[in-house]
């Protein structure tokens, strides 16, 4: 029974402010009303949003003429699909459900918004069995293997 002594007293203390709470207006008061010394320095751009400073090819970019955008599906590769959907009986969304795609993908794509992916492309070449891609395009896609 020597370990459970009733006459131990066990002191709790605070524990330390942490920096958040250090940087407040009244602990800096209160540290000041103290006599502590206290050293306060504001940051250059503290507030603002600004991560980098202003790029050396700004005036090279402001000098570029072409607008730049993302290469969209020809207008006559938009037509093929459409021509090769209807020869085959299927709505836009039958088509997009067969290629695993949204129906929004088919659409843009007849639609000639479509930016050109080979994966969309090579599935719905597919389906309709007309070449989308490459030399003649337009042409019947024959069956693999046979050329």
């Amino acid at each position: 029974m020597s370990e459970s002594d009733w006459d131990t007293v066990t002191v709790l203390r605070k524990k330390a402010p942490k920096a958040a709470t250090l940087k407040t207006e009244s602990a800096i008061n209160k540290a000041r009303r103290q006599g502590i010394p206290v050293e306060t320095t504001q940051k250059f751009n503290a507030g603002t949003n600004k991560q980098h400073v202003a790029a050396k090819n700004t005036a090279k970019l402001d000098r570029e003429t072409d607008e730049l955008r993302h290469k969209t599906v020809a207008p006559s590769v938009a037509k093929l699909i459409m021509q090769g959907r209807q020869a085959k009986g299927l709505s836009q969304k039958d088509l997009a459900t067969q290629i695993c795609e949204k129906p929004q993908i088919v659409n843009d794509y007849e639609a000639g918004r479509g930016i050109p992916n080979n994966l969309i492309l090579g599935k719905i070449e597919r389906i309709i069995g007309i070449k989308l891609r490459g030399k003649d395009i337009g042409s019947p896609l024959l069956p693999p293997g046979k050329k």
